[in-house]
């Protein structure tokens, strides 16, 4: 049984570029109870880019799940410069209105965290084409929207630095029946590191990572919900072996986001950066509880 407690301890890396600098931030939104002590990928980003003086500019689909991780992050520091608002990112014009808002308050975009993601279950035979349609705009043709209105900001700013959020399904079957989450995330893969050879020359940064099966508070959720279905997924996720017996977190991918979003990745570009204890490097064993 993997560990849900990690054994070392959390540590906020500084990097001194990074005070001052502004990151659009998709899908912040904080899930769960008020009291949970768990941070999910977007939130645990937001707070570690806050805690180096980043100003955060946040969007989530459930405005009030947005408001919870901005309130989360002025309990933690009371400076901290966190604006959210609600945004399909499904919706070119909330897209763009999205893109106006955050230049209308800084004036520039340094960082863009393409966060969003969320997978159906399916195979090619048994999923609909509407569903397969939805789950492509949804992880994959939200990260091209974005990418679409920043980067011409970028450019005019004589850089910038964008992480996409991908995942371990994009490189290995995890057992689970996902086709389109699975074929968006290799996709997402493939469009940050073309993206980042495209705009190398205009000092703009474009990497992703690719988490493993991350102790969050959505699987946390699914864990105490009333719904088999979502108990099942819970199990899949909290029974498998990890190489390394300890589940990571929302914390461990952020560590990730930042250092890619700062300088000292600055010779670092169209890569795909695993954070996954070392899963997709086992040879069965990582699965067997799948």
């Amino acid at each position: 049984m993997t560990r849900m407690t990690p054994p070392v301890q959390e540590v906020f890396p500084h990097y001194p570029d990074l005070p001052g600098k502004v990151a659009l931030i998709t899908g912040l939104g904080q899930v769960g109870p008020r009291e949970s002590s768990f941070w999910g990928n977007g939130a645990a980003t937001a707070r570690l880019l806050s805690h180096n003086g980043v100003k955060i500019f946040g969007c989530d689909l459930n405005l009030s799940a947005a408001e919870r991780t901005k309130e989360r992050l002025l309990e933690e520091k009371t400076d901290a410069v966190v604006d959210v608002v609600a945004a399909d990112v499904t919706n070119s014009a909330d897209v763009e209105a999205l893109v106006r808002a955050a230049m209308e308050r800084h004036g520039r975009i340094d960082i863009l965290i393409n966060n969003v993601g969320q997978t159906a279950a399916g195979n090619p035979e048994t999923m609909t084409e509407d569903l397969w349609t939805r789950q492509l705009n949804l992880n994959l043709t939200s990260v091209y929207r974005l990418c679409h209105h920043v980067l011409p900001i970028m450019q005019r700013q004589g850089g910038g630095s964008v992480i996409n959020n991908a995942s371990i399904t994009a490189m290995r079957y995890i057992g689970k029946h996902q086709i389109a989450y699975a074929s968006a995330k290799a996709a997402v893969i493939r469009f940050s590191k073309a993206t980042g050879v495209m705009y190398a020359r205009d000092n703009i940064r474009c990497n992703c990572v690719v988490p493993g099966l991350m102790y969050t508070p959505l699987v946390d959720n699914f864990a105490r919900s009333e719904d088999a279905g979502d108990r099942e997924a819970a199990a899949r996720i909290l029974n498998h072996n990890c190489p390394m017996g300890w589940m990571g977190t929302g914390e461990d991918v952020a560590n990730g986001v930042v250092w890619l979003a700062s300088g000292a990745s600055r010779y670092v570009t169209s890569h795909a950066l695993v954070i996954d204890g070392g899963i997709t490097e086992s040879t069965g064993t990582g699965f067997e509880a799948l």
